[in-house]
């Protein structure tokens, strides 16, 4: 159709004749079943963006994914779905709502302003008519003209103020819709097995954090957190347990990181914590108490009264951000110090060395 990106209009996202279509989901499910994701409809949705070429960011991603010959499982194509299709929808809806409120409000005002203009008007007809319609004047004829008029303004004004009852309720319907959107939007940022922020919303915090970032301010530091063999609990325990112990780490987190610090599921068994105002001794501190809490928690077996004791532990990678350095640079920083805590023997952190400011900072 001649169309380049995502379009929606109308409420239609997809404008694909039926031949099209058909021709895109031949296409999609060859892909799919060339990865590791499920046949669901998440991974559809991504592989039809791409194949069709709806969505350009999405097809640039993943053509640089398919350069490296890796295959995708279901925890990439859901990171890929979130960040190029859900985020989008999402974000559209937030503006379309912004938008709708502000119209209503600037008429709402307007509409005030011509109700206000009335009443003045209308009070001004009013001394008129008084003074026409005394007896000295003997203007009869005219104090009935003034008078048609008066009511006439009368009129107008319980029109306009019909008119500025409804636009109020319009105005109140709007904002619980762009609030609705706004929760939505965040709902659509959280991680549904942990209740932490997931990984798009991770890439949100940082890169706020990063922004407001000043000559004066302390930080920002960062930690990233890897359980410690995930795979063999997984393998040992089975997944639903595995699970448990992800939301038994979730809960702990939610539980000691508080106020503008993010704590996030990065992906899979790894989770990550901004911390934008907090120097690297106080970073520090809080990736050992974390640790801590992680390897005196008690996690247990589902149908059974079994504890599991002190096989469940986590390693630590801390960073602070030096001037000039990029959200990608200083999470390579920070996953360096986390492998560097693998490799000494795990349950326990470190903290990444600090290189030199780039040149000009």
């Amino acid at each position: 159709h001649g169309r380049t990106g995502l379009e929606v209009e109308d409420g239609v996202k997809y404008r694909h004749s039926a031949a099209q279509s058909t021709d895109y989901l031949r296409l999609a499910l060859k892909h799919m079943t060339q990865h590791d994701a499920g046949m669901h409809p998440t991974s559809y949705t991504v592989w039809y963006e791409y194949v069709s070429g709806a969505n350009p960011a999405l097809r640039r991603e993943l053509d640089s994914l398919l350069q490296g010959g890796g295959r995708l499982n279901d925890q990439k194509i859901d990171d890929l779905h979130a960040r190029h299709i859900s985020e989008l929808d999402a974000r559209t809806a937030l503006r379309i709502g912004d938008s709708v409120s502000q119209l209503v409000g600037h008429v709402s005002e307007s509409t005030a302003a011509a109700g206000d203009e009335a009443a003045r008007f209308g009070n001004t007809l009013a001394r008129w008519n008084e003074e026409l319609i005394a007896p000295a004047t003997g203007s009869g004829a005219l104090a009935s003209g003034v008078e048609d008029i008066l009511r006439g303004t009368r009129q107008m004004q319980e029109a306009i103020s019909t008119l500025r009852t409804r636009l109020a309720e319009s105005l109140s319907e709007t904002e619980r819709l762009r609030q609705e959107v706004a929760r939505a939007r965040e709902e659509a940022l959280i991680d549904t097995l942990t209740g932490l922020t997931n990984r798009k919303g991770f890439d949100l915090a940082l890169a706020a954090c990063l922004a407001e970032e000043s000559a004066q301010s302390i930080g920002p530091c960062l930690l990233m957190i890897d359980l410690d063999h995930f795979k063999k609990i997984n393998d040992s325990l089975g997944h639903v347990f595995g699970d448990r112990v992800l939301t038994t780490v979730g809960q702990i987190l939610r539980a000691n990181v508080k106020g503008k610090d993010t704590a996030a599921r990065y992906g899979g068994e790894e989770f990550a914590v901004v911390l934008p105002n907090t120097p690297r001794g106080g970073a520090v501190g809080l990736a050992e108490a974390l640790r801590a809490l992680v390897a005196a928690s008690r996690v247990r077996r589902s149908g059974d009264r079994e504890l599991v004791v002190g096989n469940i532990s986590v390693s630590i990678g801390v960073a602070d951000r030096i001037a000039g350095e990029s959200a990608t640079d200083l999470v390579n920083r920070a996953d360096r110090a986390l492998y560097a805590a693998k490799m000494q023997g795990r349950n326990r952190v470190v903290l990444a060395p600090r290189p030199e400011a780039k040149a000009g900072q």
